[in-house]
């Protein structure tokens, strides 16, 4: 088979190729759903004329005369696409010149019909065929360079996001005109068509539809292609080696014009050098990082900018001063401001192993008693250090992660994007969740890759702040035992001073009713320090000894009986509810409690306690309408010992009544809103025996 002959089988089934994708894309334009752009109907139009174009030049051929009238329907239609292209932002209206220009360069086109028919015509006339070939070339050239102007102001005219509309169907406009250009400059050159060529145009046309394919597509706007750094690199290299050696080539074949055996002798000599030289300098550790630069510089292109960044992270969270956001807070705004998302929230370990709110940024809706996660997804992030995009998980059945283990909030809220684990030192330290940006898009690798990277980041400073503040608590636990154990022994001086004195005051007899005081006076004293000196020396001490059946409603009206003269403390609710609980513990945390509500309170708002008990568990919730406090106090401050709400507290009373109720095997739950008030509610396991001794005081107390 020859050369001829090999590119006429060749463009036989090219063009048939053509026709077929051509084909394909417009039925796909046909019945695609939405709302189709202006543009859309001509260019299934022009894609119909391209496959009946591609039939005809596999049918009869690429020279024949029905191939070139149906060649310059294709042209028109292709033209009248162009056209429709500005009216994507209006400047079919505003832009009157480019009538005129699109009206002549069609009406050039729709004279080539009557130079094929008379280039046909007078086919056995060798002159006037030959002019007749020549001007078809010409007017095509002249045709495909008219289109090509127009499509440059076309796209050089558009806004912003008219090009990332137009560049798809731009670029096959570009490609078509351009190899038509070529084709028939190189033919009116030479003055035959050119069979390489010519046998080449199906598949240019069916890139062409290819590409408007794409363009279709709604993401087309977010589609770039754009090759890896190692590719990038490795093409620039081979590009730069190949151009080399044929430059040398030919200043080496330009040097045979002086003819001669020296001639020949330099040409080899000369690629010789050239050839040792480049595959000796061009793969050098320097030569190659000099391109590494460059195409990485030039020829790569990142979504994220990443010393802008890096330097807004850092700059984020470093803000310091008084009114600078919490750690947890500036680390959520960091971890949005990445992908530009709306509003960010920040989850951090707690006690049961659950990730529970510490922090939120722009995202108000969210709240400290419904916005947690349990520990069997925790465990999940940990183990697979996996960004989890919520759209796979709501709208997949093949999502890596099963949906019953993701939080219902998180499935629901619509506005919720991604959950990025933050790990440190392969410990989970935190969970970020980021909410949608403004232009909804999905996550791809570079996202991937730069949210770990900054999630590690965030884990490192969570971990650092973590350790100081335990540093701190430990150094200020250090200081209050060095001063609790002077004063216990303070202490016990005087309980031991004083029951010496009590001893020797049962001597005198000469005064009785001064011994009977004084003996009442001490031994109370004694007691009083005696009962304090236990209450001290419970601290640290392991809980769960001296637990009896104690009635909660007995509790609760002790309580509001002791403020009834200064404060109304009142109840609500008394249902009677038997639990297992150290009685003087107990109301000695109840006591610490009801007395801060009274302190966050205004004087005339009463403060209410609520007994219940659903069958398993006795509740006795203690209420106030004071100033409420943070989801950030009540979880980083509430119960850390020396930290205080109140000017001049101490800070430990709350940590002391939580400390003391989990010793009985209970737990203290709490609900606060700024500015409505908070809720305590304290929960303990029942008992379903009761003892003939049990809370025999407590209850003549009472009564």
């Amino acid at each position: 088979m020859g050369a001829a002959s090999f590119w006429q089988f060749a463009g036989f089934f090219l063009s048939l190729g053509g026709a077929v994708a051509c084909a394909v894309v417009a039925v796909m334009l046909l019945t695609r759903n939405g709302n189709p752009r202006r543009e859309h109907a001509s260019v299934i139009v022009a894609l119909v004329a391209s496959a009946a174009w591609c039939v005809t030049i596999a049918a009869w051929g690429p020279g024949t005369l029905p191939a070139s009238l149906v060649e310059s329907g294709r042209n028109l239609a292709w033209l009248f696409v162009l056209y429709r292209l500005f009216g994507n932002d209006g400047r079919d209206h505003s832009l009157a010149p480019i009538r005129p220009l699109v009206f002549v360069l069609a009406l050039v086109e729709c004279l080539q019909p009557a130079v094929a028919i008379l280039q046909f015509r007078f086919a056995d006339v060798k002159a006037i065929a030959e002019l007749a070939f020549s001007v078809g070339a010409l007017f095509r050239a002249l045709v495909s360079v008219g289109a090509l102007v127009l499509l440059h102001n076309l796209y050089a005219g558009a806004s912003g996001l008219s090009r990332q509309m137009l560049r798809w169907s731009a670029a096959a406009l570009a490609g078509l005109w351009a190899f038509q250009l070529n084709l028939y400059a190189v033919a009116w050159l030479v003055g035959y068509m050119p069979v390489e060529l010519a046998a080449l145009r199906g598949l240019v046309i069916a890139g062409v539809a290819l590409l408007f394919a794409i363009g279709a597509n709604a993401r087309a706007a977010e589609l770039k292609i754009l090759p890896s750094r190692t590719v990038a690199f490795q093409s620039l290299s081979l590009l730069v080696i190949g151009a080399y050696l044929i430059a040398m080539t030919l200043l080496a074949e330009s040097m045979a014009v002086f003819g001669g055996e020296f001639s020949r002798f330099t040409q080899v000599g000369f690629l010789f050098a050239a050839a040792t030289v480049a595959l000796l300098w061009l793969p050098s550790k320097r030569m190659r990082g000099w391109l590494r630069v460059k195409a990485f510089k030039h020829l790569f292109q990142h979504r994220y900018d990443y010393r802008a960044e890096w330097l807004r992270f850092t700059g984020t969270i470093g803000r310091a001063g008084p009114e600078a956001p919490a750690l947890s807070i500036r680390a959520a705004q960091a971890l949005a401001d990445i992908t530009d998302s709306q509003g960010a929230a920040l989850l951090l370990p707690a006690e049961g192993g659950e990730m529970v709110l510490a922090g939120h940024w722009q995202w108000p809706e969210l709240s400290t008693s419904s916005s947690s996660c349990d520990a069997e997804l925790a465990a999940l992030l940990e183990r697979t250090g996996k960004i989890v995009e919520l759209d796979d998980v709501r709208d997949s059945d093949d999502a890596e992660i099963d949906p019953a283990v993701v939080p219902p909030w998180l499935i629901d809220d619509r506005k919720a994007w991604a959950i990025v684990p933050l790990i440190h030192f392969e410990r989970l330290v935190g969970v970020a969740v980021l909410a949608r940006p403004p232009l909804a898009r999905r996550l791809d690798w570079e996202d991937f890759d730069l949210l770990k990277v900054v999630g590690r980041q965030l884990a490192s400073y969570l971990a650092e702040q973590a350790g100081h503040e335990a540093l701190i608590e430990a150094s200020r636990f250090e200081e209050f035992n060095r001063r609790i154990a002077f004063v216990m022994h303070d202490i016990k001086n005087l309980a031991s001073q004083l029951s010496l004195l009590a001893r020797n005051a049962e001597r005198h007899a000469d005064n009785p009713a001064f011994r009977a005081d004084m003996l009442v006076t001490l031994t109370k004293s004694a007691e009083k320090l005696n009962a304090l000196l236990a209450r001290l020396g419970r601290y640290g001490a392991a809980g769960g000894t001296g637990r009896v059946p104690v009635d909660l409603a007995l509790v609760a009206r002790r309580i509001a009986l002791r403020y009834s003269g200064a404060r109304r403390v009142e109840l609500t609710r008394c249902d009677p509810c038997v639990v297992k609980a150290d009685a003087e513990a107990l109301e000695q945390a109840l006591v610490h409690i009801v007395q801060n509500a009274i302190d966050a309170s205004d004087p005339d708002m009463p403060v209410f306690i609520d007994v219940s008990c659903d069958g398993l568990q006795g509740r006795i919730e203690i209420i106030d309408s004071g100033s409420g406090m943070s989801p950030q106090f009540v979880r980083d401050k509430l119960f850390k010992p020396f930290v205080s709400s109140k000017e001049g507290g101490f800070g430990i009373g709350a940590f002391e009544a939580r400390e003391l109720i989990r010793a009985m095997g209970g737990r203290l739950d709490v609900d606060s809103r700024e500015g409505l008030g908070t809720r305590f509610a304290t929960v303990l396991p029942m008992t379903t025996a009761v003892g003939p001794k049990a809370d025999i005081n407590l209850q003549q107390e009472v009564a």
